[in-house]
């Protein structure tokens, strides 16, 4: 489902709390198509948000269950689309965990650019738990976020951390007061929505890149970004907002 918040704000909500908001396979295929809309919107930041108790349980185990070889390879495929254009998403994008983040929901989160979480939300990579391995992005993102010993020790015993805890080993943003979740997590958004769309952009661009490049490539390509944002529109309002003493009016150009 998919809300709008504030001018250039959008939030998907995951809708199935009586599963709580598990990623079955068409639910997966919404997922992907929702999140598609929102990017082709001209929202400049995005939220991903669970309804009910929990922000997401991970993939369908009660329908996964009946599937053969084939289908949970579809299953997971499925899965694997949405998180990945998630991560893949030209704006920027926060997950708004409200509740339990496990398996394929702590992937969800993981492949968005900031998290924040309730105080009793728990988060976690449970899969081991069942003889499986996590297998939509977490075994290559997680080690990126916090370190290869930390992630390796929620991966291999599959047991979830609270989210002050995710929040001291640098997996979240913050741990706040669920009573106060919406209001910070929408703080957080219309800050990031007030800045250039073409700035927010270029920056998500070179921080990613820059994590398969080397210093020299990745600061090369850096200044190869800023020389776009100065010839922009958006610098010279920018400037112009900022000798008039005036909030900017950024369009993206």
């Amino acid at each position: 489902m998919l809300e709008t918040l504030a001018d250039g704000v959008l939030q998907i909500r995951l809708n199935r709390p009586e599963r709580m908001n598990a990623l079955g396979f068409e639910t997966s295929q919404r997922l992907h198509e929702t999140l598609q809309s929102a990017i082709a919107s001209d929202a400049r930041v995005l939220l991903i948000r669970g309804t009910g108790k929990a922000f997401c349980a991970g993939a369908d185990l009660k329908e996964r269950r009946g599937m053969d070889a084939a289908q949970r390879a579809a299953h997971n495929a499925a899965i694997n689309v949405f998180i990945q254009a998630l991560a893949n998403a030209p704006l920027p994008t926060i997950a708004v965990i409200n509740g339990a983040a496990l398996g394929g929901g702590c992937e969800v989160a993981l492949a968005c650019d900031m998290r924040l979480a309730a105080n009793d939300a728990m988060i976690g990579l449970t899969e081991t738990r069942i003889g499986a391995i996590p297998g939509a992005g977490a075994t290559q993102r997680l080690p990126r976020q916090i370190g290869t010993a930390l992630a390796l020790e929620i991966m291999l015993t599959g047991e979830p951390i609270t989210a002050a805890r995710a929040a001291e080993i640098g997996l979240l943003n913050a741990a706040v007061p669920g009573e106060l979740l919406d209001e910070k997590a929408h703080a957080l958004a219309a800050v990031v929505a007030s800045r250039s769309p073409l700035g927010l952009q270029e920056i998500k661009r070179l921080v990613y890149a820059g994590f398969d490049l080397p210093l020299r490539e990745g600061l090369q390509r850096e200044r190869e970004g800023l020389l776009r944002v100065l010839a922009s529109n958006d610098y010279v309002e920018g400037l112009a907002a900022f000798a008039e003493r005036r909030p900017p009016k950024f369009t993206g150009a």
